[in-house]
């Protein structure tokens, strides 16, 4: 059977010469009627001139889709950067018939290096107008880089349909991993509720996943609402979201560069889910912890020293309990049997860190992966 669609949107997808396997490095999708949007991005001070165009309309809260051009991050660039992704919103939007300043603008991969203007300009013109219903699936597979595969989500809420789609798998610690994550829905909600609650899950989502420490130029997350299935419920919707963004989270972690376990630490026990998240963020960021998760080596050390780093005077040792899945390796004593049922659990493709701090009721959970050969040797050639 089937999976539903969100009514109302078109897409265009598209090979314009910037992937060299000949694969679709262009994605345009778009609503055919009019939309309330909410938008977050990078906070990189290297921010590219795709972001910085989609920030001067942010205000508006009316953008109808968004154009993606993968494996050129069109960023450094000048002020021809600037003019290139100005151009290029320009085309994609007489493409779709709506307006420029309605139009996202989203860019992924090198750094440095203009667009190919005169590949697009050419690709662009012999395309159609985007068709409906959306083609989602090609659309998630046109925005990869790096990643191994598509990224994409379907829920339901009520009578409307939400899909989401993300690609991303290395230069990733959001800041607001190369990573770009869009939504699109029928429902109606008001366009500050959307934004409030885009916000919140993003906080919750994508704002706690880290790959590598690196946060990207070209970060871009948006939801695009046309309301053609009549309004919803928020606070429904707003759970049916974090559902979609959790799964497409835990996606990007377990396709992150080179890995090959899914990293979960849930921290409990905090004074504030900022404190969770901070000590959580340093665990599933720590090479130390990363590299033992990989080669399934029980040092559950690594994860204290990770917690330790943490410039925190609350954090208190004795108050602190660690453990791997259902398995408590501090403060209680891992013997030589407590490490090999440790060392059996770490050779699983997911691994669930559990710390609880001892200081009150607030909680957060960080997602990322392990550290692999394969890691270094993508990205020491990532341009040759």
């Amino acid at each position: 059977m089937d999976q539903p669609l969100p009514a109302g949107f078109r897409s265009r997808t598209a090979h314009l010469g910037l992937k060299e396997d000949g694969a679709q490095d262009f994605a345009l999708v778009v609503s055919e009627a009019p939309t309330v949007s909410a938008a977050v991005y990078t906070k990189s001070r290297f921010a590219g001139p795709s972001v910085l165009l989609n920030r001067a309309t942010a205000d508006r809260r009316d953008a109808r889709g968004v154009v993606v051009v993968s494996r050129n991050a069109n960023v450094a660039t000048g002020t021809a950067g600037a003019a290139d992704a100005a151009e290029l919103r320009r085309l994609a939007a007489e493409l779709a018939g709506v307006e420029p300043e309605q139009l996202l603008v989203a860019s992924t991969g090198v750094i440095g290096r203009r667009y190919p203007m005169d590949a697009i300009r050419t690709g662009l013109a012999a395309l159609g107008e985007p068709q409906a219903p959306a083609d989602f699936d090609a659309a998630a597979r046109a925005i990869m880089t790096t990643d191994t595969r598509p990224k994409t989500i379907r829920l339901t809420c009520g009578d409307a349909v939400l899909v989401g789609i993300a690609k991303g798998v290395g230069m990733i610690e959001p800041d607001m991993a190369t990573l770009l994550t869009f939504f699109f829905t029928d429902a109606a909600i008001d366009p500050a509720e959307l934004d409030a609650v885009f916000r919140r899950v993003v906080d919750r989502s994508f704002n706690a996943l880290s790959i590598d420490t690196d946060t990207s130029t070209s970060d871009t997350a948006a939801i695009f609402a046309n309301g053609l299935a009549g309004p919803v419920d928020p606070a429904g919707f707003e759970r049916v979201l974090e559902r979609a963004a959790l799964a497409l989270v835990r996606e990007i972690a377990s396709d992150g560069e080179g890995a090959g376990k899914l990293v979960e630490v849930r921290v409990t026990g905090a004074g504030s889910a900022a404190q969770a998240k901070r000590v959580g963020k340093a665990v599933v960021n720590s090479p130390l912890v990363k590299t033992s998760v990989h080669g399934a080596d029980p040092n559950w050390g690594r994860v204290a020293m990770a917690v330790g780093k943490v410039d925190d005077p609350a954090l208190d040792p004795a108050l602190i309990t660690i453990g791997y899945g259902e398995l408590e390796v501090y403060p209680a004593e891992a013997d030589e049997s407590v490490l090999e049922r440790l060392r059996a659990y770490l050779s699983g493709d997911e691994v669930v860190i559990g710390i609880d701090l001892g200081l009150g009721e607030e909680r957060f959970t960080v997602y990322g992966c392990d550290l692999t050969a394969g890691y270094v040797e993508l990205n020491a050639g990532y341009t040759s």
